[in-house]
């Protein structure tokens, strides 16, 4: 398409050859972020195919521990809801569900609920918890963290999640303990 457009083919090759998932070249698909002894993923995924694309790279991730902290998107439908607590269960070892502000018509505990109903029903051997409103997510799963765990935020919320991993980098930077 690029080509059609009268780009040419060596910045083509040039701009796929340096495309980097970033914060800064896409903020909230894939943004990977390195601490001292975990790593934080980013995503916006907020959806089934999201959530797929997610667990087929996450196959490619060689962690002790992989933990996933997910919300639900109140304008989809019960079974999608129900669909992303599932698929979190089959690539998580540990899943942390909560809800973040933009509810879109529904409540909290009504997405939560979706969530873990659909969890339940992988019928595996994983563990879960419900964080509540108040919970620091981020900080929890930091703290439950293994040496070498893969920490995924999945929301449609990004910048919030960005903003709190920049924090927790600048802090680590500091020396102070997360």
């Amino acid at each position: 398409a690029t080509f059609v457009w009268g780009f040419r083919t060596e910045d083509i090759k040039t701009s796929l050859e340096t495309f980097i998932p970033s914060v800064a070249q896409t903020p909230g698909r894939m943004n990977v972020f390195d601490f001292k002894d975990f790593k934080i993923m980013v995503d916006f995924a907020h959806n089934p195919a999201g959530f797929h694309g997610v667990k087929e790279f996450l196959k490619a991730i060689d962690s002790p521990q992989k933990i996933g902290l997910i919300a639900g998107t109140g304008d989809r439908r019960d079974d999608d809801i129900r669909e992303i607590g599932k698929i979190a269960a089959e690539m998580f070892d540990h899943v942390i569900l909560r809800q973040e502000n933009h509810l879109r018509g529904r409540t909290r505990e009504n997405l939560l609920s979706l969530m873990e109903e659909g969890f339940l029903s992988a019928g595996l051997n994983k563990t879960y918890e419900i964080a509540d409103s108040k919970m620091d997510v981020f900080q929890h799963a930091i703290r439950m963290a293994k040496p070498g765990a893969f920490i995924v935020a999945l929301s449609d919320v990004v910048d919030n999640a960005i903003d709190v991993v920049h924090k927790f980098q600048e802090q680590e930077r500091a020396g102070v303990i997360i």
